[in-house]
């Protein structure tokens, strides 16, 4: 028997602490969720549409069966965490002064997609369509890009990227003078 699934509009939530089923077949809409940790949670049937997360915890939570439509995250913490699973229809991210390290977008579209400011250590982007996505002040320390699109992607003013323009598609993206080692790491040629 299919469970029904419960809808809450423009509710705010703070300082909450939410275990392995708490949200499970739950859709939020409009809702802002602050200083709560989803890190216990195991997510399942769960849709957020126009929500914000300020402050919050995902360190490794089970986002599988996650719609994620228009949400931003502020100064998250969102260590590695699998994206990759998420429910592909309307997916539409935000990140502003996010930690996401060792988290993994692989296989996703996430044209558009804001990186504000965020710490992307080792963060998965393999074979993920990065089109127009914007990097601003990231730290992209070896971070994957093989088989990236990243047609118009900005990476201007970000940093310790390391991708090879020979198996990732880079027509028109950004790059600093600064940095444009990182885009030649392969060819072992010094910059100065």
């Amino acid at each position: 028997m299919k469970k029904e699934s419960e809808y809450f509009l423009d509710k705010e939530y703070n300082t909450i602490v939410y275990g392995k089923e708490d949200l499970n077949f739950k859709d939020f809409e409009c809702c802002v969720f602050s200083n709560c940790n989803f890190s216990a949670c195991t997510f399942l049937a769960v849709t957020f549409i126009d929500c914000v997360f300020n402050d919050c915890t995902f360190t490794n939570t089970k986002i599988n069966y996650v719609a994620f439509r228009t949400v931003t995250f502020n100064r998250c913490e969102i260590k590695e965490v699998n994206f990759a699973m998420c429910d592909k229809l309307i997916f539409e991210v935000h990140f502003y002064n996010c930690i996401l390290d060792f988290s993994k977008f692989y296989t996703l579209k996430i044209k558009g997609t804001t990186f504000n400011n965020c710490s992307l250590i080792a963060v998965d982007f393999m074979a993920t369509d990065l089109t127009s996505v914007l990097f601003d002040h990231c730290d992209l320390y070896r971070s994957e890009f093989d088989k990236a699109i990243a047609n118009k992607a900005d990476f201007k003013t970000s940093f310790n990227y390391t991708i090879d323009p020979s198996k990732t598609k880079l027509k028109k993206a950004v790059f600093s003078l600064n940095e444009v080692k990182g885009l030649l790491f392969k060819h072992d040629v010094i910059v100065s």
